[in-house]
């Protein structure tokens, strides 16, 4: 009986928060019981019966805006219950709706709908974070670091995080390229001082100087994206410029360091040893190696075609 469970939960986080909230517990669940409210069913429950969910993605809610909400629910009530799991008598954990359950806290209410589910450690942190991305006014590092910890931590591949968020591999990928940025290029995009477009035009340049460099000059400049994009084409041509030039004579061990250093990097850049041959007149060709059709996409991915 268990191993007819595993796939159902899969299919249901390929639909989205809504199927994995649906299919997270057992058929029978309606009938199951602790004493007191049914799992499977709305209930008022105590706000201090609710402790809230540890795998909450995020940590930091407006308070403007917290204040709004609970000003709207002294009108208008709860719309939407909040989703919870339940420990034992009396004693209930939060899946989704932290701010329904803090807003109402501000509101001074004893109590609020919340309908019952049944769910694991793991199920509690997936739904967590598909929650999370699911919200519209999120930040791109925060959207960046959740994709991040449904790789990492709930094992997927980026197909299938994809599948279950709604978004093709490009879109993912674009998402987790961000974090390779220096930290404060990323508070830069949390704290709106830049776009994500600007982003990901910056993140184009290897050196992590030259980076910061743009990106105080986009910030101080209030530069446009379209602005931004220029300004690295020009800078990472010049850099082309450098590397193609001609050296004198005599310098071929000087050479041969510098074609070594490239290969690193662009090793280290696509995740794959690439190969650099050079004639004694400086033509040459580069070879990035791949060993399927999934790791040529992810390399397509990384150059943007």
């Amino acid at each position: 009986m268990a191993a007819a469970k595993t796939p159902k939960k899969k299919n249901a986080l390929g639909r989205g928060l809504g199927a994995l909230l649906e299919d997270s517990s057992p058929s029978s669940e309606k009938e199951s019981t602790f004493s007191g409210a049914a799992v499977g069913s709305i209930n008022e429950i105590r706000l201090d019966q609710i402790q809230v969910n540890p795998f909450q993605p995020r940590i930091h809610f407006d308070r403007t805006a917290l204040e709004e909400l609970s000003e709207s629910i002294k009108v208008q009530g709860i719309i939407q219950p909040i989703t919870v799991r339940k420990l034992s008598e009396n004693e209930y954990q939060l899946i989704s709706g932290e701010r329904r359950f803090q807003a109402s806290k501000l509101a001074g209410l004893e109590t609020i709908p919340a309908y019952i589910r049944t769910a694991d450690d793991q199920q509690m942190l997936e739904m967590a974070l598909i929650e999370n991305i699911q919200r519209e006014n999120l930040d791109a590092i925060e959207i960046a670091l959740s994709y991040q910890r449904l790789l990492e931590e709930c094992d997927l591949k980026q197909e299938q995080l994809g599948e279950r968020v709604g978004k093709n591999r490009t879109t993912v990928n674009n998402y987790l390229r961000l974090l390779k940025l220096p930290p404060a290029i990323q508070a830069g995009i949390r704290d709106k001082k830049i776009s994500m477009g600007h982003a990901r035009a910056i993140i184009n340049i290897e050196d992590v100087d030259k980076q910061l460099h743009i990106y105080n000059k986009a910030v101080n400049e209030e530069l446009s994206v379209r602005k931004v994009e220029q300004l690295v084409r020009d800078l990472m041509s010049k850099s082309t410029e450098t590397k193609e030039k001609p050296e004198p004579k005599g310098s071929s061990s000087h050479r041969s360091y510098e074609v070594q250093q490239v290969e690193q990097k662009l090793s280290s850049h696509f995740g794959t040893r690439v190969g650099i041959k050079t004639d004694s007149q400086y033509r040459g060709e580069i070879k990035i190696p791949f060993v399927s059709t999934e790791d040529l996409n992810r390399i397509l991915e990384i150059i943007d075609l």
